[in-house]
């Protein structure tokens, strides 16, 4: 079949250029999209006098029936298909004859690619939120089934501070949560129509882009016609997005697979999801957290493939635009396999409140220690000072904090009373965290409250 373009060419171009310009490998996964898009524009050009409605009909029978071996997995490729839009219409040819020529009156591959990618986005931005939404109901779900549970926060991951494992796994789902709203948002600039914006100057025949935007489900039409084609700022903005999630995920699987080796033992990942050696019959390897904290290096290199294809590009289209495909496809796809597996490794995940209860010290306690000491009107910068001699003393004397004598703790000062015991209580530490946010029973019940709320509001 002869090209799109070849009419003033002398020669055709060489199989090795076909090679490397022709994209059917990658963008075939736009037939969909492609052929709805060329439906209403046939409805457009028709409304615009361009076809009659015989015309009209036939045209729409023929993509029907292009679409029809689509789904059945009976279209053939053909050399010269150099896109999807060119094996479409090729066919669309084969099965019409010369009426198939007037489909593209008045657009250009440029409207046409444009749309097709918003569109084929838009759905799966949708099928990544039900995703993304079920992993946040599975956190959830467990924090509040395990509240009771206490372990030791980090920082610096050294032991701090004593918190529920609930307050834990709720830091993720918050992080998840703006990870949504987030995508929302992209959601909106995303769903504009290009089509009808021609190659960069806008179409000659009248065609309403109003009616094709509501056609496609769209907004409206992008305001541009050379923005409309060249704008690709929203496949950066998913990108980003799925660069940052991809983070996210990295961030919760670092700490469950450290959490998960016999040195910790605070969790047991399921066989579901966990592999084994080929050579050490004892091994148990959480190759599903380790993967998707892998995947955040992919889906950051995608980002930055696309951010460096995009950087100086001249005005409207030019055919590096090709190279947005790829990288979006396979962060896409990346995602739609990692959401699943991080919701199904979070529901199925055993957890040992006995291994988290025996990794709380006293130590995790000092800045409980110190606050007593506030209470009394000593000033924290004291106190803390004061609180770290009787943590120095322990240590010295072998002996955990509650366990240091009293006598010891009035030579560091007298401000510590026969009282100073009572500090060493884990429940009432955490309790004592019941402000917004904190690690308190009522608080953590608060934010599953309110994450609930918004996963029912969206």
């Amino acid at each position: 079949m002869p090209t799109l373009w070849g009419g003033r060419f002398e020669q055709a171009a060489s199989p090795l250029l076909r090679q490397f310009n022709d994209s059917l490998p990658f963008d075939q996964r736009l037939w969909l999209e492609d052929i709805f898009g060329s439906m209403a524009y046939a409805e457009a050009i028709a409304a615009a006098g361009l076809l009659t409605a015989e015309e009209r009909a036939a045209l729409l029978a023929g993509l029907e029936q292009v679409a029809e071996e689509w789904r059945s997995g009976q279209f053939q490729t053909a050399a010269g298909d150099e896109d999807i839009h060119t094996a479409v219409e090729r066919r669309l040819g084969e099965l019409i004859g010369p009426l198939a020529g007037k489909l593209h009156t008045g657009r250009s591959r440029n409207d046409q690619v444009a749309t097709d990618l918003r569109w084929w986005l838009r759905s799966r931005v949708d099928e990544l939120d039900d995703l993304l939404a079920a992993l946040l109901g599975a956190a959830v779900e467990r924090a509040e089934a395990e509240i009771d549970v206490l372990m030791p926060g980090y920082t610096h991951l050294q032991p701090a501070q004593p918190i529920r494992w609930s307050h834990w796994l709720l830091s993720h789902a918050w992080a998840w949560q703006r990870d949504r709203e987030r995508l929302a948002d992209l959601r909106r600039r995303l769903n504009h129509s290009p089509l009808g914006a021609g190659a960069l100057a806008g179409n000659p025949f009248a065609v309403d882009r109003q009616a094709l935007a509501a056609d496609l489900g769209f907004a409206g039409p992008i305001p541009n016609s050379i923005d409309a084609v060249r704008d690709r700022d929203y496949a950066v903005e998913f990108l980003s997005w799925a660069a940052l999630l991809g983070v996210h995920l990295s961030q919760i699987a670092e700490d469950l697979i450290l959490w998960s080796s016999r040195e910790f033992g605070f969790v047991q990942v399921a066989d579901l999801f966990s592999t084994g050696s080929s050579l050490m019959p004892q091994k148990r390897n959480p190759d599903s957290l380790e993967l998707l904290r892998g995947k955040a290096g992919r889906l950051t290199g995608n980002l930055v493939s696309l951010l460096t294809t995009l950087k100086g590009l001249p005005a409207a289209y030019n055919k590096d635009l090709q190279e947005d495909k790829e990288p979006l496809f396979d962060s896409v796809d990346t995602l739609l396999t990692a959401l699943p597996v991080a919701a199904g490794v979070l529901a199925t995940l055993v957890i040992r409140p006995e291994r988290m209860r025996a990794a709380l010290g006293d130590e995790l306690l000092a800045t409980d220690l110190a606050d007593t000491l506030v209470r009394r009107g000593v000033p924290f910068r004291q106190s803390h000072e004061l609180a770290g001699l009787a943590v120095k003393r322990s240590e010295a004397l072998g002996l955990g904090l509650r366990d240091l004598p009293l006598a010891e703790y009035q030579a560091i000062s007298p401000q510590f009373g026969p009282d100073v015991v009572g500090v060493f209580d884990f429940e009432q530490s955490v309790e004592q965290r019941a402000v917004y946010g904190g690690t308190a029973r009522a608080a953590v019940l608060q934010q599953i409250e309110e994450l609930r709320t918004l996963l029912t509001s969206n």
